[in-house]
């Protein structure tokens, strides 16, 4: 197997693939990206806190007109992991809304996003339906 490491610092791959936020010590706001400051309440402390892995679609949209490069079309969403948003593209699913809705239960699911001259992977993420869930179902 190939070596894999993560496109973003807050994908964890090992053991299993799972995100992992800053979470501010005072107020319980989650941030992806590294804060000097809370932007809720200002608090400088911050703990690591892992995200659920499923979740549900809260907003979502097909994006038919990207960067050059970037394959179109495809599906971008908001998913609400246990009271956290997380964006990401939706993956395994076509994207319309045929096979995305609202509601629909999703998980966190991983995808390689390039490869290097050495044939390392540089894993990214997104979500996936759960079986049987499109459409709401």
């Amino acid at each position: 197997m190939a070596e894999q490491i993560s496109f973003v610092d807050y994908l964890v791959l090992d053991p299993e693939p799972r995100l992992v936020a800053h979470e501010c010590d005072s107020c319980s706001a989650r941030f992806f990206d590294h804060r000097n400051a809370c932007a809720s309440c200002g608090s400088t402390s911050f703990h690591d806190a892992e995200i659920a892995t499923t979740g549900e679609v809260r907003a979502f949209t097909i994006v038919s007109l990207a960067a050059p490069g970037v394959p179109v079309p495809f599906a971008a969403a908001v998913v609400d992991c246990g009271g956290t948003s997380v964006r990401a593209n939706l993956l395994n699913v076509p994207p319309d809304p045929e096979h995305i809705s609202l509601g629909m239960k999703v998980r966190l699911a991983t995808t390689v996003v390039g490869v290097d001259s050495a044939g390392t992977e540089a894993i990214g993420f997104g979500f996936e339906p759960l079986e049987g869930t499109t459409n709401g179902q």
